[in-house]
């Protein structure tokens, strides 16, 4: 019988490459037409003020009529999909590094809002969504009591 020393930093070091292959393999393309799926998520930005959320979403090169925008009281999910654009040449090739295919991303809310009141403007690839918050959100009072605190002289 043979005995193996056990290493736990082994193990750790396996979980580490896998871990990098994985995240290798998901960001570099591994052919010209795909980017990876990392690249089909629009960037989003929410800001919150005493009234409203105010989300933006990066999606260039869309027409409002490929997204499709649901608004819940407690998320927003946006679908789209970016069709290629078909483009025949007879005498050269093409290369490109433009993204097509469907995406989809739902955003979670951190307050309640109003979805019946919700306006939506599209300009220059940038969608901005105004959300405003609920009545109960917007009248919102915590009262925090502190303890007593003995004081000695």
């Amino acid at each position: 019988m043979v005995l193996v020393r056990y290493s736990p930093w082994q193990e750790m070091n396996s979980l580490q490459r896998q871990l990098n292959r994985l995240f290798d393999e998901a960001l570099t393309p591994t052919n010209s037409d795909d980017f990876g799926n990392f690249s089909k998520i629009p960037a989003a930005e929410l800001t919150e003020t005493d009234g409203a959320l105010h989300l933006k979403l990066e999606i260039p090169g869309m027409s409002a009529k490929d997204l499709d925008i649901q608004v819940m009281v407690d998320k927003v999910a946006i679908v789209g999909e970016r069709k290629a654009e078909t483009n025949t040449s007879e005498n050269g090739n093409t290369r490109s590094e433009f993204r097509y295919g469907k995406f989809q991303r739902v955003i979670p809310l951190p307050v309640r809002i109003e979805n019946t009141n919700v306006t939506a403007d599209y300009k220059d690839g940038i969608l901005h969504l105004n959300l405003p918050k609920s009545n109960e959100e917007r009248n919102k009072v915590v009262k925090v009591s502190l303890p007593e605190t003995e004081t000695t002289a």
